[in-house]
């Protein structure tokens, strides 16, 4: 936490800013973690030493803000992250949030829901857009990190990734920004249909999309991520990844409903539900985190905002199955890709595809 004093220069900083200001991060490590690249997406290329915390989510459509600092830009790109079931404690993806922001993007956590059981999954949707609108409506006033809102990326995890679908999907009737790019970890309801569409053919024609599905997730499978990949038709950038558990005989790398946590208590609230304890218990920084969900979100963003790193996120390319090696030098198991039907991979040269493993 930090300290009074340092508190009262971010408020001379932020002179009309209602949030409170939960802390100022350091963001940046100064060398990678281990396993993690050292550029590229999903690497240590980092702008931005610091990262400032602000809450404004006490209520169901409030929301936590990111913005980066050390040095504080003018203005930034946006992510939009959405929690999974329960997660409404930020530090359940703190480190990702770190490295999204050290990589000079403000990044928005609506909060969605107030508990366990309130509200129904219906009113998520809606509760995420008014935490988005009230967001971007706080970063136009003075002092404020200004919102770059025309590549919006999408982000979502698990029940996170079924509302991130239907905003993306239903962004005007919600009044949020048009998604850019749509990252789905996982994404998937369980037991229930609330925020759910029966198919996604609406989805924007120019968005850009990956969906990553683990083989070992039995919290919610595999179901609805197959649905959006396969519905979404008009939608020709899109693939569909497949992650697999791997072993050299020492480590193993899993391929759970759990792989996008890496918790940082920085960002703890102090809620300790099911999920945050959940988090606590199976949360793993590694290649899956640096290779595969951090890799895809910085690649959807580098081609959507300055047409570059298709490749990674893209055409069933080496890049993109890539998901590091081990200390003896063999490469961990390759991340699985499915192509749209008729799709043309990066190279340009089209190939046929089916809808399966």
């Amino acid at each position: 936490m930090i300290s009074s004093r340092m508190e009262r220069v971010f408020r001379a900083l932020f002179p009309v800013s209602p949030l409170l200001l939960k802390g100022l991060f350091a963001t940046a490590q100064g060398t990678p973690y281990p396993g993690q690249p050292m550029t590229g997406p999903g690497g240590a290329e980092y702008v931005h030493q610091s990262v400032a915390f602000f809450d404004a989510a006490t209520s169901a459509e409030g929301y936590w803000l990111f913005e980066p600092a050390d040095p504080k830009p003018d203005s930034a790109e946006v992510v939009v992250f959405m929690h999974g079931y329960g997660a409404y404690n930020p530090m359940a993806y703190g480190k990702w949030i770190k490295h999204l922001v050290a990589r000079g993007n403000i990044v928005i956590y609506p909060r969605y829901q107030k508990n366990l059981m309130w509200p129904r999954p219906e009113a998520f949707p809606e509760n995420a857009a008014t935490g988005i609108r009230r967001a971007l409506k706080e970063l136009q006033k003075e002092g404020r990190v200004k919102p770059k809102t025309g590549k919006v990326a999408y982000i979502g995890h698990s029940y996170g990734g079924v509302i991130s679908a239907k905003l993306a999907t239903r962004w005007q009737e919600f009044g949020i920004p048009k998604p850019a790019s749509l990252l789905l970890c996982e994404p998937g309801s369980g037991p229930f249909k609330g925020a759910r569409l029966n198919e996604y053919s609406d989805l924007p024609a120019d968005l850009e999309m990956v969906v990553v599905v683990g083989a070992d997730d039995y919290v919610v499978g595999d179901e609805f991520g197959r649905l959006v990949f396969e519905t979404a038709i008009n939608t020709p950038h899109r693939n569909l990844v497949i992650q697999r558990r791997s072993t050299d005989g020492r480590r193993w790398v899993g391929a759970s409903h759990s792989e996008p946590y890496c918790y940082d208590l920085d960002f703890d609230t102090g809620v300790r539900n099911y999920t945050s304890k959940r988090v606590l218990m199976t949360s793993r920084l590694n290649e899956v985190d640096f290779n595969c969900y951090w890799k895809f979100a910085d690649a959807l963003m580098e081609s959507t905002r300055n047409g570059c790193y298709r490749e990674v996120a893209f055409g069933n390319t080496p890049r993109q199955r890539w998901l590091g090696q081990w200390a003896n030098g063999k490469p961990i198991r390759e991340l699985e890709v499915v192509l749209p039907v008729a799709s043309v991979p990066v190279s340009g040269e089209p190939v046929p595809s089916a809808m399966e493993d």
